[in-house]
């Protein structure tokens, strides 16, 4: 039970909610419950899949992990020992051969093919010394591996393929995603001598980039997809994230309460959004 706990706590439950949007996207109004292959790949893309992701990030990040506050919960993952770390490889390989393998009977080979993508994808970002999460700009072009998430849906799912405009969008909501999480994050890779682009721009350069991302998405909602409630949602975020670096807390650091708050917040309006996409289907 404690290895078990240990393991669910490197899948970060708190973050799980990127990879089950995503994996809900495409329905758009679907009866998704009623269909068992919804069940199978969405369990997939909860623990699995985050576990495959942060588990492997877990590995090469012990040193900064460290030095990380938010570090040793369920909303932003473990703090593991060198012992715990040195086993999770093996737990990792086995819980993905066991999905992959089901996935793959069940799909053909076009899993086969989404699957080595992936793979390939947290390759380059985790590599030791010259990975992707060492070079900033780039650790945020690796973030397109989430929107593998999105085709697997489709494939599993039997589902009809997005359109171009959207995948744009997605990709910019996944790149927003990181550079929050290395805002959070500056003052500990900083300290242990990782390089980001959020500890390379600083965190005011950093916090006007995400502003610029969401003001951009926001558009997008209001002037290419034509939705007002999705997009006066998205707009709020924006007026937050507006007064959080002009008023509020401008370059200061977020203390671990304040992000724990932040976490919370974000499942709750991921949650809603989530319910309003499938519902209205604005993104299809």
């Amino acid at each position: 039970m404690k290895q078990f706990l240990f393991h669910l706590k490197v899948s970060r439950p708190g973050l799980w909610f990127p990879t089950i949007w995503l994996y809900m996207l495409p329905f758009g109004g679907h009866q998704f419950w009623v269909e068992p292959m919804f069940w199978l790949g969405l369990l997939y893309v909860t623990f699995p899949l985050n576990f495959l992701i942060y588990g492997w990030n877990d590995v090469v990040d012990y040193e900064t992990d460290q030095l990380n506050p938010r570090k040793d919960s369920f909303l932003f993952g473990a703090k593991g020992t060198k012992d715990q770390l040195a086993e999770l490889p093996k737990a990792i390989i086995k819980v993905q051969l066991f999905f992959c393998l089901i996935f793959i009977v069940l799909e053909g080979w076009g899993m086969v093919l989404l699957f080595a993508v992936l793979g390939a994808i947290l390759v380059a970002y985790n590599f030791p010394k010259k990975g992707l999460r060492n070079m900033p700009g780039l650790d945020l072009a690796a973030q397109f591996g989430y929107l593998l998430v999105v085709p697997f849906s489709i494939m599993v799912n039997d589902l009809s393929d997005l359109r171009w405009l959207t995948y744009f969008y997605l990709l910019l909501f996944a790149v927003q995603s990181q550079l929050i999480g290395e805002v959070m994050d500056i003052t500990p890779d900083r300290k242990a001598g990782r390089t980001t682009t959020a500890t390379t721009l600083g965190m005011r350069a950093t916090k006007v980039l995400i502003i610029i991302i969401v003001a951009i998405e926001t558009s997008l909602l209001f002037f290419a997809y034509g939705d007002y409630i999705f997009g006066s949602m998205l707009g709020l975020g924006l007026i937050w994230l507006v007064l959080d670096l002009t008023l509020i807390y401008k370059t200061k650091r977020y203390t671990l309460e304040q992000m724990q708050l932040f976490g919370v917040g974000s499942n709750v309006v991921a949650l809603v959004s989530m319910a309003y996409v499938w519902w209205s289907g604005c993104l299809l």
